[in-house]
């Protein structure tokens, strides 16, 4: 496969994630919805980063098109340095496979597979050889070891979730997005995912981007970014454990929503 880069400076090459100026419109004509409108930001390595906004307000889509699941309509994203327009689509499909992992709020697992199954599925799809060394460690990251022979039946929602955050983790990505991963779970087991995802960031420097509704999840952040209307309304650098995190997050949300 060949490497499909951009010139890039040496901060560039620091951040995990680049958008520069990046829009997204959806549709055509009197049709046409815009998305993002000019979004420029950066994830650093070894973050975590929250992504909030009122309804609408672009934070998946915004996360989409960071992680390359959808084309920008211009402006441009670099992966590491790494163009997420350039190239080809195969090369831009193996890019996104290999070098970035994505959770889901629906699990996502299919009913019929283990656990380890599940993990090792991207591996199948993808025609390469399954490194069961590497689906056993990912399941030990989650706390699912002993369950790598479990079915999704058997496990309860939150550990579903952490199934497929070692499926999102198995490959050793750059980045890790997560779309409101503790939606559907109870307040009890979205902490213990929370939980999980700030281990792997403090333990690990697993780079992760968060896009969440629930201030409290978005306590568990470094930064926290919002939106509204497709353009940043604003960003809070979070204290390390800080017990008011949480409600300056719902504070700020509050004036983006009033």
């Amino acid at each position: 496969m060949t490497t499909v880069t951009t010139k890039v400076t040496n901060r560039q090459a620091a951040d995990a994630v680049r958008l520069e100026a990046v829009r997204k419109v959806h549709g055509r004509g009197e049709r046409a919805v815009t998305a993002l409108d000019g979004v420029s930001l950066t994830f650093p390595r070894g973050s975590l980063t929250a992504v909030m906004g009122p309804s609408g307000s672009g934070k998946s889509t915004l996360l989409h098109c960071a992680a390359g699941l959808e084309a920008v309509s211009s402006g441009r994203v670099l992966l590491g340095g790494t163009d997420l327009a350039a190239g080809g689509e195969r090369e831009r499909t193996v890019l996104r496979r290999d070098r970035i992992g994505f959770v889901f709020q629906a699990y996502n697992l299919v009913e019929s597979l283990t656990a380890a199954q599940n993990v090792e599925l991207p591996s199948r799809l993808a025609g390469r050889r399954v490194d069961r060394a590497a689906v056993t460690a990912a399941l030990e990251a989650v706390g699912l070891a002993d369950r790598a022979r479990h079915r999704p039946g058997e496990l309860s929602g939150g550990q579903q979730q952490r199934v497929a955050l070692a499926r999102a983790l198995v490959t050793g990505p750059e980045v890790l997005f997560a779309d409101e991963p503790t939606g559907a779970l109870d307040t009890g087991t979205s902490r213990e995912v929370l939980a999980l995802l700030r281990r792997l960031v403090d333990e690990r420097e697993q780079t992760t981007v968060l896009v969440t509704h629930d201030p409290v999840a978005a306590a568990i952040a470094d930064t926290v970014v919002f939106l509204k209307d497709g353009r940043l309304a604003g960003r809070l650098d979070l204290s390390p454990a800080a017990a008011g995190n949480a409600a300056a997050i719902a504070a700020r949300m509050t004036g983006l929503e009033a």
